[in-house]
């Protein structure tokens, strides 16, 4: 990670160094905390935000879900963005707003303690490998399963979900594999360990559907539409592992990954090894994130 300048933290910038937490907080001994993650892109009209809104109510919900009280309205939460991101001067970057649970009383019942709230931006490259987003990744099905619905709610973006995702993640890096496919607890595939998962099968694009124990993609949301801007047909069903190793294409998506194909999955090529219709969704996210994309302007928060 590229050190910033500042952190917005409880409605003050910080010197980076100076963001910091009470070893007692309690996210930190018991998951209770809710982030997001977004990117700023270079556009010819300047850097802008890329779904800014829909990330920002996306935590607001979380922290819902959590009943965690936010002292901060949506518009004071998106201007506290790019006020981060002007303050450590970056044309591109990643975002990474968190509420959480802070420091007062310890024990499972977080409700006595004051919600905190911090906003970082940083530079970050291809999350899954500089050569990830030309050449795919391999990938492994997890032995773990995907947290389920009546265990954590996982609309909620969550921090304590991703401690089932790290598990899996750890396992696929210690087989020699880029990333990890979570099965749901019914077998069949739900996602990533911090993406959602589109298969490609005779020119039509799938995904899982929320039941299956996905967090609900904003990325993944851009690629449905963009799909249908296409013309690409894209259904919302249940996925089994073996259509995994037999789809002409698979890719990942998310805020981090952006459009990420899979290259590999348990030792089997997927398609030709070729990609088709994922470098056609590529490029038009691409077009779209960098405000080149006339029918989806909005978007784009620009920060000027």
């Amino acid at each position: 990670m590229d050190k910033g300048e500042k952190i917005w933290y409880n409605g003050q910038l910080v010197d980076w160094d100076n963001a910091k937490v009470h070893v007692l907080t309690h996210a930190l001994h018991y998951g209770t905390a809710v982030f997001e993650g977004l990117r700023c892109y270079k556009t010819d009209n300047g850097p802008a935000v890329f779904r800014l809104y829909d990330h920002v109510w996306r935590l607001i919900n979380s922290a819902k879900i959590y009943l965690m009280h936010l002292e901060y309205e949506a518009d004071e939460i998106a201007e506290a963005i790019t006020a981060t991101i002007k303050a450590n001067d970056l044309p591109e970057c990643y975002i990474r707003p968190i509420a959480f649970y802070g420091y007062g009383e310890m024990g499972i019942n977080p409700l006595k303690n004051k919600v905190d709230l911090a906003i970082a931006a940083f530079h970050w490259g291809a999350y899954l490998g500089e050569d990830a987003l030309t050449k795919g990744v391999r990938c492994m099905v997890s032995s773990w399963r995907r947290i389920s619905s009546l265990t954590l709610p996982p609309q909620a973006k969550c921090s304590a979900n991703y401690a089932n995702a790290s598990l899996a993640k750890i396992e696929a890096v210690k087989a020699g594999y880029v990333e990890a496919i979570m099965l749901n607890t019914q077998g069949m595939v739900s996602e990533a360990t911090g993406e959602n998962i589109f298969r490609v099968k005779r020119g039509v694009l799938s995904t899982p559907n929320a039941a299956a124990g996905i967090l609900r993609g904003i990325t993944r949301d851009t690629v449905i539409q963009l799909a249908a801007d296409m013309n690409i047909s894209c259904h919302r069903t249940d996925i089994a592992r073996e259509e995994l190793y037999t789809a002409d294409e698979l890719f990942l998506s998310g805020t981090a990954a952006e459009i990420t194909p899979i290259s590999e999955v348990d030792g089997r090529q997927i398609g030709n090894g070729d990609y088709p219709i994922t470098r056609k969704i590529q490029q038009a996210y691409d077009e779209a994130v960098h405000g080149r994309n006339k029918k989806h302007t909005d978007w784009l928060s620009y920060l000027k």
